[in-house]
């Protein structure tokens, strides 16, 4: 395999997503990062740093983890894919050398370790059935729950959420060129990827949103990424004591606001009146005028006339997300 040290920054390009979202499409995700570590030392580095237990990290199966400040706060949402003795992980490329940055100044404890940027791999997001099954064969029926994993000559086919309107989705990791035969497929936008992430609930840290959230706010618990039983790693202490505390007051939440004229960037205000109870995350713009966000909200304002701050005519609008938030519902919380 071939890598270099630190990752090339790409610069996606976003246009307006399609309304009604498209039933079928792929999308070169070019503002995500493949990353591979390396070593004896792969499984106790990752195990010190992440939400995940290292041990459900294997062939079949790829679960979501996160990185986390000593405060517990979020620095890294990603995947972590089984690759023989390796595990390739993914990162937002305006995030991404920071963050290696960050985790090489634990990697130096483990002696034959290694961290490179996969700058001649890729990340292809496939929305429908279509395209997922052209590449199973007679397999998909194996790919039933999100993070189930099928090794392929071009890659790693993984499920992943649905949105919440039933729609499935997949990616196929790349980490060597390697085209697939997806001409019969057709080629969608990035906003379009963006637009069916948002729709699944599934948020991308950036420059403006790194480092403030705990993990269990963004939601990340509910989409397998956060294991309550694995043990110590950084900012666990604070992770498991608002699990087991129950002490979650705000979490993610999809609004669409139905006409703007530019969207709201990643750390607006989402106001109750005069009063800020949260922030945007991500936002996508479609082409009929409106826009969808995924913001972290105030549980208990959630349900009032809210806007984002410099829109005030366009009212946030609840959207489903195609999984449970427990903490907001008084039901128990998972331990897994």
């Amino acid at each position: 395999m071939t890598g270099t040290d630190t990752p090339v920054s790409a610069t996606p390009v976003y246009t307006s997503a399609e309304c009604p979202a498209p039933a079928s499409g792929r999308i070169l995700l070019t503002n995500r990062v493949l990353v591979r570590i390396a070593g004896s030392g792969t499984d106790k580095f990752l195990q010190g740093q992440l939400s995940q237990n290292l041990d459900d990290v294997k062939a079949g199966t790829s679960p979501r983890a996160a990185g986390a400040t000593p405060k517990g706060r979020a620095y890294c949402l990603t995947r972590l894919v089984r690759d023989g003795d390796d595990v390739l992980l993914d990162l937002p490329s305006e995030l991404a050398e920071p963050i290696m940055a960050h985790l090489r100044k634990y990697m130096m404890l483990f002696r034959g370790t290694s961290m490179t940027a996969e700058t001649d791999g890729h990340i292809i997001g496939l929305l429908g059935n279509d395209a997922a099954s052209s590449l199973a064969g007679g397999h998909l029926d194996s790919l039933a729950s999100p993070g189930d994993t099928l090794a392929l000559d071009c890659g790693f086919l993984i499920r992943t959420e649905n949105t919440g309107e039933g729609l499935p989705r997949f990616e196929l990791w790349q980490p060597t060129a390697n085209d697939p035969e997806l001409n019969s497929i057709p080629e969608r936008t990035l906003a379009d990827w963006q637009a069916s992430e948002i729709a699944a609930g599934v948020p991308m840290l950036s420059t403006a949103t790194s480092e403030s959230y705990v993990p269990q706010m963004l939601n990340w618990q509910h989409l397998g990424g956060v294991h309550f039983k694995k043990g110590c790693y950084t900012g666990q202490e604070v992770i498991a004591r608002m699990h087991f505390l129950g002490q979650l007051k705000k979490s993610l939440f999809r609004f669409r606001m139905a006409k703007v004229n530019s969207l709201p960037t990643p750390g607006t205000s989402i106001m109750a009146g005069e009063r800020s109870i949260g922030e945007v995350v991500n936002s996508v713009g479609f082409n009929n005028g409106s826009c969808e966000v995924l913001v972290v909200i105030r549980h208990d304002a959630a349900e009032g006339k809210l806007v984002a701050d410099g829109f005030p005519e366009a009212v946030l609008q609840p959207q489903p997300l195609p999984y449970t938030v427990t903490e907001r519902e008084g039901s128990a919380p998972k331990d897994t």
